[in-house]
């Protein structure tokens, strides 16, 4: 009977629908839009709203496949859309000025469940103090990601509130804050769980031997990941990264000191890392002689590290067997050459990517690095004067597996382009810069012999130069060049401060430019590199 009933109303109101049609079509010799629209919006808005009958939870899965901007113009919708995406919301980024304060209670409810948090204040402005960063995380106890960003007015007191209501927290990223070493104590002592720590410029570390070392605490055991940058004082992290008995990737970032005979206790301490960068460091082979016993090592970034030279380099080749990714910048010091990467061709079989940037390789290494190291699949080459025809051709013949190729500032010409026409077989994009022998004619003779390698040239003549090019870097199609260190002036070698010997510009340069080779075939990592714990 139910059915039936419901069967009649249904039709009856199909029949009443169609009258009120046909009568509307009898006037619709004025206006037969006007007349139609009626009776379809009625429809629409009674029978056919699907989306007031979708679950709150499907409705939030919808929220967050969509962009940010996209987000905020559905949260306006209304009240419900409002509701939903606030509550479905997991990552927040505010500007975190001194007015934030009194919005902080409303923002929270709203944002109830916000897990990955970034406070960023202009450094013009005045950023929010201790009292705002406790009230938020009061509000967000769930908090397992935070990054704060030149938040000057936090201070120690404030970072411990913090680190007492977000015990979850798993990831901290801070720059150009004030606060010192309690602070971070405060953060590793109760943050059992915290697993990366990224520091730059923090400006509340005590300089010299009064500073208060920093770690281990809690988050000792769980730390994976330590990241620091331009720090004035940063070896007082030493009992951190010692105490991490877990760690796998350690990146020092310009920071003052000298850095060896700790980097021997790390090593003798911590012998799991898998993956160690070195930039603008005082370091010398001492050091890398240290970083060699991490047998597990498989990605090594050595740049603008001038006392380094191939007796170091020889070590880590012979003793880390599993090395993946070489990245050096040699800085045009010639102290590492032939010699150091002959070793990495006989004993890292397992090398896949490989950057070189004012290094000076011959065919002799060359030669060996692509006979043994047959998963060899990204190769850059920058700022080298020994590269030429013959290292190309060599690499044409030899590399078998070689996929991605990137060439700038050598002696090469046409000549070697003709080589890869016929070489390298699983070779998918070539890409050329600074080479004034290589021309457009014999880039588009690579092209016509072989259609589906990709071969982007810039010869860098002025009227073909592309506007956003610079030495910083030149990305296309997800491939970045490192820039050129010939132009760079090279400090004494025996000199403790690589930049003091240089000219103003120079240093200007130095300090403002982005990171040299870690920018360098960073899309090609991402595609291809393996995760590993």
């Amino acid at each position: 009977m139910g059915q039936s009933s419901s069967t009649a109303a249904v039709l009856s109101r199909r029949e009443s629908n169609l009258s009120h049609r046909s009568k509307a079509k009898s006037t619709a010799l004025i206006s037969p839009m006007q007349a139609e629209e009626p009776s379809d919006f009625f429809m629409n808005d009674v029978e056919l709203d699907y989306i007031s009958n979708l679950p709150d939870e499907c409705l939030a899965c919808i929220f967050q496949s969509l962009s940010s901007g996209d987000r905020k113009r559905c949260s306006l919708v209304c009240r419900r859309w409002l509701r939903i995406e606030g509550q479905s919301r997991h990552r927040l980024s505010l500007n975190a000025q001194s007015d934030l304060l009194p919005m902080v209670p409303a923002l929270f409810s709203r944002f109830d469940a916000v897990t990955k948090l970034a406070l960023k204040c202009d450094r013009r402005s005045a950023s929010i103090g201790d009292e705002a960063l406790e009230a938020i995380s009061f509000r967000c106890r769930n908090l397992t990601r935070l990054k704060l960003r030149s938040c000057r007015d936090v201070t120690d007191a404030g970072m411990e509130a913090f680190a007492k209501n977000c015990r979850g927290l798993k990831k901290l990223s801070c720059g150009s804050c004030t606060f010192g070493a309690k602070g971070m104590n405060a953060i590793l002592d109760n943050c059992a769980s915290l697993e990366e720590l990224s520091v730059k410029r923090l400006r509340g570390i005590t300089d010299g031997a009064a500073a208060e070392p920093i770690g281990p605490g809690l988050a000792a055991s769980s730390l994976k990941t330590i990241c620091l940058k331009e720090l004035y004082n940063g070896q007082c992290f030493g009992p951190l990264i010692i105490g991490s008995k877990n760690l796998r990737t350690l990146k020092l970032f310009r920071c003052s000191g000298d850095w060896d005979k700790l980097l021997q206790v790390i090593a003798d301490q911590v012998t799991c890392m898998i993956e160690i960068h070195l930039e603008r460091l005082q370091v010398s082979d001492v050091g890398l002689v240290a970083i060699s016993h991490c047998l597990s090592l498989e990605i090594l970034h050595l740049v603008k590290t001038p006392e380094c030279t191939n007796v170091g380099l020889v070590s880590v080749a012979e003793h880390c067997k599993l090395l993946r990714k070489l990245h050096i910048d040699g800085w045009k010091a010639n102290r590492i050459g032939d010699d150091g990467l002959v070793a990495v061709g006989k004993n890292c079989p397992n090398l896949q990517e490989l950057v070189l940037i004012g290094v000076n390789p011959t065919k002799i290494s060359i030669e060996l690095l692509a006979s043994n190291c047959q998963s060899l699949e990204r190769l850059a080459l920058c700022g080298s004067d020994s590269v030429g025809d013959a290292e190309i051709s060599c690499i044409a013949a030899k590399c078998v597996a070689l996929k991605k190729l990137c060439i700038k500032s050598c002696p090469v010409s046409d000549h070697g382009m003709e080589a890869l026409a016929s070489g390298c077989p699983n070779l998918v994009k070539v890409k050329v810069k600074k080479c004034r022998g290589v021309t457009y004619e014999g880039a588009d003779r690579l092209r016509a012999s072989r259609g589906s390698l990709a071969v982007n040239l810039d010869s860098g003549e002025a009227e073909h130069l592309d506007a956003s090019a610079s030495d910083g870097g030149l990305q296309e199609n997800g491939f970045e060049f490192p820039p050129v260190p010939s132009q760079i002036p090279l400090p004494p070698v025996a000199s403790s401060n690589t930049g003091r010997s240089t000219t103003f510009k120079s240093r200007l340069g130095l300090l403002s430019g982005r990171s040299l080779v870690a920018c360098t075939l960073r899309r090609w990592s991402s595609g291809n590199s393996s995760s590993r714990s």
